[in-house]
């Protein structure tokens, strides 16, 4: 099997690699940088990547992107993607490609048996996929559904808010007090996680992920 190896760090790529060609696998390149990456993947035609994914320049997610862009290149590329972070809105892209077949997502202090490790780059290889349990469980967060943690008052309240009326004319409508209505707003938008900035965009966000709940 020919394998493209991107990993910046020296000492960690040699070793990867030495790993590697010990269990059957050809490494055909071993580079340092996302470009490189891109470089090789696209010259080489591998039947694997095995890629970091903070590299050189900026070191955020610059490994995963490549692997992504030779993903939509190439989808029936495997790629497997080693890494200390989830990077949920990468991971989901590259999840989503066809399927998510051929894909794996390793956390690097996770990965502690170099025959385990093997027996997944081989089973990613023939189609599989192989999603650490740590990046699983942050992506059904991610997935969840924003609203669920409202109370039945809470949503009433957003409800109201989303058809544009004040805390005065929300208390009339719910026949509570305009402090009620106050306190029921701060824990809405503490609940839903918007950013402590200027209190009418953070209404107006509000609103939108009521009702794009609603669509859904």
């Amino acid at each position: 099997m020919r394998v493209i190896l991107a990993e910046d760090i020296t000492l960690i790529r040699e070793g990867l690699q030495l790993l590697l060609e010990r269990n059957g696998f050809n490494v055909v390149a071993a580079v340092g940088s996302a470009e490189e990456l891109l470089e090789h993947g696209r010259l080489l035609a591998p039947d694997l990547v095995v890629t970091d994914v903070r590299m050189p320049p900026t070191f955020r997610s610059e490994g995963l992107a490549a692997a992504v862009a030779l993903r939509l290149e190439n989808p029936a590329l495997p790629v497997v993607v080693l890494s200390q972070y989830v990077e949920q809105s990468y991971v989901a892209e590259l999840l989503d490609s066809t399927d998510g077949a051929g894909v794996g997502y390793l956390l690097k202090d996770r990965v502690s048996d170099v025959a385990d490790f093997a027996d997944t780059l081989r089973r990613v290889h023939a189609g599989g996929t192989a999603v650490d349990p740590a990046v699983v469980n942050q992506l059904i967060q991610r997935r969840r559904d924003p609203l669920e943690n409202l109370t039945p008052r809470e949503r009433e309240v957003l409800a109201v808010m989303a058809e544009g009326h004040s805390n005065a004319a929300i208390a009339r409508r719910l026949v509570i007090s305009e402090a009620a209505v106050v306190k029921h707003i701060g824990s809405i938008l503490m609940k839903l996680d918007l950013p402590q900035n200027d209190d009418q965009n953070r209404r107006v966000t509000a609103v939108l992920t009521y009702l794009r709940g609603r669509e859904a």
